[in-house]
């Protein structure tokens, strides 16, 4: 039986990792630190750990602005711009200053030739030139803030596109100004009502046709703060607008339309500030699939990045995404404007038997929690309700009681439950004067209880006063025109607080110097190699990932030998520098217990290999490791976020089933044991047909330890393969069986 190895590090993430050395990798690489930012806050890979937060305050509201190229000309289309720009100037009180080299008045303002002859310091510049390179020296030298570039013909167009973005790019660098565009539109200077109270939705999209329904929701009573149209990103990008409204008072949660992502760790800095201010984070993500990333890239020229990725990173940092822009607004209402939940248990309180146990079964199939309501708070509703009816959870009343006090007394009660943080009352139809007095009756309870209260108004119509006046006139209850984007939103706004509630940054804990382990690892890499499987094995034990007794040899006789020395029943196989995919050729003998099957199998293993031409260091005989659960854990590179961590069912069941988790590092092992959780296998782990539970915490410490190889090593290792990972009875460890490891 094999010992345990993995000991206690799994307790806590400061002290799982071998302790750290002096210098950090970014020294030991030779590589560079950004002047901006100190030796301190980069990671063990080089990778920034804190992001500063850019203040758009003078963006958003600024004092003074520059239009450059304004007109008043009928029938340019800059003249309509320079309009809405003067209207929405007077608007935030700032004062406007038209720029353009041949007039001397646009709109009665007076004009000036150049930004550097504005009387005063422009906070905010509106280019409304075709090219707006040659303007961004002329910006630098007045020292401006910020400019908006509308500007196509960019990355979206293709290479040309690109390269002029890239020429951009860097000018605007230089010049000290922060650039939003090119490529972007007018919404970020929208009329905003200025009547509406409560917490407000700040709004980020790539595409500003796509913010149109989340800016609609204000005709709804819903307040929306601020729109960033980011365009094509050439400087400001969507995570330099998350982390600024995840500071903003008024913002209670923000809603994004994303096409592609500029720089992963920017994304994930941001998202972390987010989810430590507990500022929700709702998103469309397109490029689900082939086409929506191909026409993304066409629109923004963004890199849409690899789906699982994205969405996996996403998940680790608390941002919730959905698929539509419907449930993106209703999702963004819900958690900007509800309370903390007291309680996480929903019930469903509907008109009809039918009503209820549909939205049950939606609310149940989507991870919600329906608890029974206690057999005394039954006895108080039936009080109310007539004897037959089932007020268990769905409650139904059969019909809202209309002439009197008891519907009112019936949502109370409802209420008073300590399980119960969320009371919803699917409405199909309209059917007054029931439905008006329901209607009614929940606003009035909501407004007197620190519980949601959501009503799903099913009506097609949407014009009937129950919904326009009674509902929608309350910030306390949360409207829903379907119960898909209902039980969604509910789902979203308990996971978002359960989330928040015992978040910790994992860029706190993040490792800033390497450990003894990295040096012992450098002298192993071969770059633009694949490392052989004994190579491989070698540095998966410089990081104290488990392997099998093991010995290279070259010779049936030393075979022979190391057996002896291994402990039989062995597994004898080839090995090599470029060799994978083993057992397919042939190259794997398992279950050996004599010297002469020892012998046999070595002449086969270096027969084969001549005739398929394949070069070997070697041949591995190995301990024979029979008893446990078939993992893997894996490294790849991606074009975003850098390394990626992937664990997953392994052996054969890898490229059939393809169950796998993946986390973009660091992370602390509540990911990493969420991962596990993730996996459609996951019972296998827990022991099934009778055979024993898995050793989890082994298994957890394996991804942590390849974690901070991942880290550590960095872009040199492109590939990481443990596969399988044989993952022991509860106690007993898990070894990596085999291992295949490219490096860049």
């Amino acid at each position: 039986m094999l010992g345990s190895t993995h000991g206690t590090l799994t307790t806590d993430l400061r002290a799982r990792v071998v302790a750290c050395g002096e210098a950090s990798r970014a020294a030991v690489h030779d590589t560079a630190t950004p002047t901006a930012v100190a030796a301190g806050d980069l990671d063990v890979s080089g990778r920034p750990l804190y992001a500063e937060v850019p203040d758009l305050d003078r963006f958003f509201r600024p004092e003074s602005v520059a239009v450059v190229g304004a007109s008043d000309a009928e029938g340019r289309p800059n003249t309509g711009i320079t309009r809405q720009l003067i209207a929405w100037a007077e608007r935030v009180g700032a004062r406007l200053h038209p720029v353009h080299p041949t007039r001397a008045s646009v709109f009665g303002l007076p004009c000036v030739p150049s930004v550097r002859d504005v009387p005063e310091h422009v906070d905010l510049a509106v280019l409304l030139v075709g090219d707006p390179l040659p303007v961004v020296g002329e910006l630098g030298e007045a020292k401006v803030r910020f400019a908006v570039a509308f500007a196509s013909g960019f990355a979206e167009t293709g290479e040309a596109g690109a390269a002029a973005q890239t020429r951009l790019a860097a000018a605007v660098e230089r010049s000290g100004v922060r650039l939003l565009g090119p490529n972007t539109n007018l919404n970020a200077f929208e009329r905003f009502r200025d009547d509406l109270e409560g917490p407000a939705i700040a709004l980020i999209t790539q595409s500003g046709h796509q913010g149109r329904p989340l800016h609609a929701l204000q005709e709804l009573g819903i307040r929306l703060s601020h729109w960033a149209p980011t365009g094509n990103e050439a400087d400001l990008e969507t995570a330099d607008f998350i982390a600024y409204f995840a500071q903003r008072p008024e913002v209670g949660a923000i809603a994004c339309y994303v096409e592609g992502l500029k720089d992963g760790r920017s994304f994930l800095l941001a998202a972390d500030r987010a989810a430590r201010a507990g500022v929700p984070v709702v998103a469309v993500k397109v490029g689900r699939t082939e086409a929506g990333a191909r026409t993304a890239a066409s629109h923004t020229g963004k890199l849409t990045g690899a789906d699982e990725v994205v969405d996996a990173a996403m998940r680790q940092f608390g941002v919730i995404r959905v698929d539509a822009l419907d449930q993106l607004q209703d999702t963004a209402a819900l958690l900007a404007r509800a309370r903390k939940p007291v309680a996480d248990g929903v019930v469903v309180y509907s008109i009809s038997g039918g009503t209820g146990a549909h939205f049950a079964d939606l609310a149940t199939a989507a991870g919600l929690r329906l608890p029974e309501l206690p057999a005394a708070k039954q006895a108080e509703l039936h009080e109310w309700i007539p004897e037959y009816l089932n007020v268990a959870n769905p409650v139904d009343n059969g019909g809202h009681p209309v002439g009197d006090w008891r519907g009112r007394k019936i949502i109370d009660a409802i209420l008073a439950d300590p399980a119960v943080g969320v009371l919803v009352c699917p409405i199909t139809g309209p059917f007054p004067p029931m439905s008006d007095k329901l209607a009614e009756d929940l606003v009035a309870a909501a407004e007197a209880t620190d519980k949601l209260v959501c009503v799903v108004w099913g009506s097609p119509v949407g014009t009937e006063a129950a919904y326009r006046q009674t509902l929608l006139g309350s910030s306390r209850v949360a409207t829903f025109r379907t119960f898909g984007n209902c039980v969604s939103a509910v789902r979203a706004y308990l996971d978002h607080h359960r989330f928040t509630a015992s978040y910790r940054s994992p860029f706190d804990e993040a490792p800033r110097t390497p450990s003894p382990s990295f040096r012992k690892a450098q002298a192993l890499m071969r770059p633009g190699e694949q490392l052989s499987e004994h190579a491989a094995k070698q540095l998966l034990r410089a990081y104290g990932i488990r392997v099998p007794r093991e010995q290279l040899v070259t010779s049936a006789a030393a075979a022979v030998r190391a057996a002896g020395l291994v402990g039989y029943p062995v597994v004898m196989k080839a090995s090599g520098p470029r060799l994978a995919h083993k057992s397919e050729l042939g190259l794997v003998k398992i279950g050996l217990t004599s010297a002469s099957q020892i012998r046999d199998a070595y002449r086969e293993l270096t027969d084969i290999a001549r005739y398929e031409g394949i070069g070997l260091d070697g041949v591995l005989v190995c301990q024979m490791v029979e008893r446990g659960v078939e993992m893997m854990v894996g490294v790849t590179q991606d074009a975003l976020f850098g390394p990626t961590v992937t664990v997953g069912l392994g052996g054969v069941l890898v490229e059939v089933l393809r169950d796998a988790s993946v986390r973009v590092p660091p992370f602390g092992e509540d990911q990493a044991r969420a991962m596990l959780g993730e996996l459609r296998g996951h019972a296998l782990l827990e022991g099934v047909r009778g055979a024993p539970p898995a050793d989890v915490d082994a298994l957890v410490e394996v991804v942590l330890r390849v974690q901070r190889m991942a880290l550590e090593l960095g872009d040199d290792l492109s590939e990481l393969d443990i596969n399988p990972l044989m993952v022991l009875p509860r106690g007993q460890g898990a070894v990596a069986l085999d291992a295949l490891a490219v490096c860049r």
